[in-house]
């Protein structure tokens, strides 16, 4: 990471070549392993037609829902002051609360033992589409720590201030 300049971004990720989605695309990299996309593409397609198909929604509509019921609106972050660490409510930025979303959600996905991996994709993105599961509960439990340490919000302007 250069110190002087900033990183440029680089381009957003092509779209999925079954959706024409960047979302289920971002989804796809999560869930893949080892490098083997292709395997990771018939995972994430299979779990989210046969979503679809339980659901009775379009395709594109249960990942949208799923990933904006899991994503977080505030987090903590820790910050050192006087000797002592705090955890800071902060409101993250677009890509991370993506990011967020996008791991809680296979992470649930891979908790559950036992069964494939795309019936278990298809049914943590069933759960957050219906705002329940693993999945929800670790947004929901985020947004509980962030609630319980209201009193040190005003600390968030040291965030920015890394000399």
């Amino acid at each position: 990471m250069p110190r002087r300049q900033r990183v440029l971004k680089r381009p957003a990720t092509k779209e999925d070549k079954i959706f024409g989605s960047v979302l289920v695309t971002r989804l796809i990299n999560r869930i893949m392993m080892d490098g083997k996309k292709t395997v990771a593409t018939k995972i994430v397609t299979n779990a989210i037609k046969k979503a679809s198909d339980e659901l009775q929604v379009a395709p594109l509509d249960v990942v949208e829902t799923a990933v904006s019921n899991v994503r977080p609106n505030i987090e903590v972050k820790s910050v050192r002051v006087g000797g002592a660490n705090y955890q800071v409510p902060i409101e993250p930025y677009e890509a991370r609360a993506l990011r967020l979303s996008l791991t809680w959600i296979v992470n649930a996905a891979r908790s559950v033992k036992g069964k494939p991996m795309s019936d278990k994709l298809k049914q943590v993105l069933i759960e957050s589409y219906n705002g329940e599961g693993s999945a929800v509960a670790k947004r929901n439990s985020v947004h509980q720590t962030a609630a319980g340490n209201k009193a040190f919000a005003h600390l968030a302007m040291r965030i920015g201030k890394k000399k």
